[in-house]
C-alpha cells in the first residue's frame, strides 16, 4: 500500500463517469474513510473488475432501482396520469354503487309508501261504506196495503186441460198499495214476486206488479191487477158448490200475498242495501161486494 497522492485523488475523480443530475443516488450513510479507500481501490485499472464496487450493495441498488422508477415515472406522465385515472376510476365506481344502493332505497321506499297509501285508502273506504251501509238500514221503505177490490168472478163447469169434467172459476181484481222511500240520499229500485190470491193451497189469481224507481222522500200508490181465468177447482171450493144458484151469498175466505223488494245503489254497484217487505193480508171475496173496495189496513201483516 502506498500513499495516496494528489494526482491519484484527481485521476481518481477523473476516471469516474459522469453523473446525470436527473438520478441522485442516495446512501444509508456517510462512507468512512476505510470506504473512500477500497472505492479508489476498486476504481483502479488493475484491480476494479469490470461492475463498481458499490453496485453490489443490495440497499443500495434496491434505493437506486425504486428511484430511478419514480424518476421515470416523473418523466412519463402519461403513466402518472394512467394511475391516477385507475384510482379516479375506483373511486367512480364506489360513488356509482352509492348511487345505485341510494336509488334503490330510495325506490323501496317509494313502493312501500304506495302500498301504505292503497291499504289506507282500502281501509277507509271499507268504514265510509260500512257507515253508509249501516246509516241506509234505518231508511226502510214504508209499504201499505190500502184496500182491493173484486170487479167479479164466474163459477161453472167445464173441462181442465187433460180433458178431465171439473168446476172452473173465473175472477178479476185490483190491489192498491202506497209505497214511501224515506231516505235522504238514496234512491230505491223496486220489484216484487206475483201477488197471489190463494183459498188456503189453493192458487186463484195471481198478478204482477210493474217495477218501478222511487226518488229520495217520495211516495206513491201501486196499482196491480190480480186476476184468474179458468182454474180448475177439483171441488176444492166446497162453499162455491153448496152456494152455485145463488153466488150473490157466498163468502170465500181468501189470502193475497207477495213479497217486495227494494234496492238502494248508495255508491253505485259497490256498496248497496236490500229491503225484503213479506206480506200477507186477509180477506173474504163476497158476492154482494163486487166492486166495492175492501179496507185491508189493519188486515194485513208485514215481515
Amino acid at each position: 500500500m502506498h500513499a495516496k497522492t494528489d494526482s491519484e485523488g484527481t485521476s481518481i475523480d477523473a476516471s469516474w463517469p459522469p453523473r446525470s443530475p436527473r438520478r441522485p443516488v442516495y446512501y444509508v450513510q456517510s462512507p468512512s474513510n476505510h470506504d473512500v479507500e477500497k472505492m479508489s481501490y476498486g476504481s483502479s485499472p488493475t484491480a476494479s473488475p469490470t461492475h463498481h464496487y458499490y453496485h453490489c450493495s443490495p440497499i443500495h441498488h434496491s434505493r437506486e432501482s425504486s428511484t430511478s422508477r419514480f424518476s421515470a415515472s416523473l418523466k412519463n406522465p402519461r403513466s402518472l396520469s394512467a394511475w391516477k385515472h385507475v384510482q379516479l376510476g375506483r373511486g367512480d365506481d364506489d360513488d356509482d354503487d352509492d348511487e345505485m344502493d341510494g336509488r334503490d332505497g330510495s325506490k323501496a321506499n317509494k313502493i312501500r309508501l304506495y302500498l301504505c297509501l292503497v291499504f289506507l285508502f282500502f281501509v277507509l273506504f271499507t268504514v265510509f261504506s260500512l257507515i253508509l251501509w249501516g246509516a241506509s238500514r234505518s231508511y226502510k221503505p214504508k209499504i201499505l196495503v190500502k184496500h182491493i177490490v173484486f170487479e167479479n168472478f164466474h163459477y161453472q163447469a167445464g173441462n181442465d186441460q187433460s180433458g178431465l169434467p171439473t168446476d172452473m172459476f173465473s175472477l178479476n181484481s185490483t190491489v192498491k198499495i202506497s209505497y214511501r222511500n224515506p231516505a235522504t240520499f238514496f234512491a230505491v229500485h223496486v220489484t216484487s214476486t206475483p201477488w197471489e190470491l190463494h183459498y188456503f193451497q189453493l192458487k186463484i189469481a195471481s198478478g204482477q206488479m210493474k217495477k218501478f224507481t222511487q226518488s229520495i222522500k217520495s211516495q206513491r200508490k201501486v196499482v196491480t191487477i190480480v186476476k184468474g181465468s179458468q182454474v180448475p177447482l177439483y171441488g176444492g171450493i166446497p162453499v162455491l158448490v153448496a152456494s152455485r144458484e145463488h153466488l150473490n151469498t157466498i163468502a170465500v175466505p181468501l189470502n193475497l200475498t207477495f213479497v217486495m223488494r227494494s234496492r238502494a245503489y248508495i255508491l253505485g254497484r259497490l256498496v248497496k242495501t236490500k229491503f225484503y217487505g213479506r206480506i200477507r193480508c186477509s180477506v173474504t171475496l163476497r158476492g154482494n161486494k163486487l166492486g166495492t173496495a175492501l179496507n185491508l189496513t189493519d188486515s194485513c201483516i208485514y215481515q
